[in-house]
């Protein structure tokens, strides 16, 4: 029996790792590169997992963030044939690498 593979998506972390937190940040460098895509598209492509994915969208990501295939796509080993349902925003390791808000306070004089 062969093992069937699977992977898990990690643009997020990659993102977040770069100083990337919003999904529209995106946006200016891949239309820099010729990709144009709605906010909404780019928003599906960092939450979600893509099913499908062009590879100049591909290249232009790696270009982007300055890492590798391996950075964003981690081959995994598939479970069985019960599926995980991914939570929007539930990725592990992001909530570490999010910025602190400032706190303003009044220096009573």
């Amino acid at each position: 029996m062969t093992a069937k593979l699977d992977y898990q998506w990690h643009l997020r972390q990659v993102m977040a790792m770069r100083g990337m937190f919003s999904t529209t940040d995106l946006l200016g460098p891949l239309a820099d590169r010729g990709i144009k895509l709605s906010s909404s598209q780019i928003y599906r492509l960092v939450v979600e997992r893509p099913e499908r994915l062009s590879l100049k969208i591909l290249m232009a990501l790696l270009d982007i963030l300055d890492c590798s295939m391996d950075d964003l796509i981690e081959p995994v080993a598939a479970a069985g044939q019960a599926q995980q349902t991914k939570v929007v925003g539930g990725d592990a390791g992001v909530g570490d690498l999010r910025p602190k808000r400032a706190r303003i306070t009044r220096a009573d004089g």
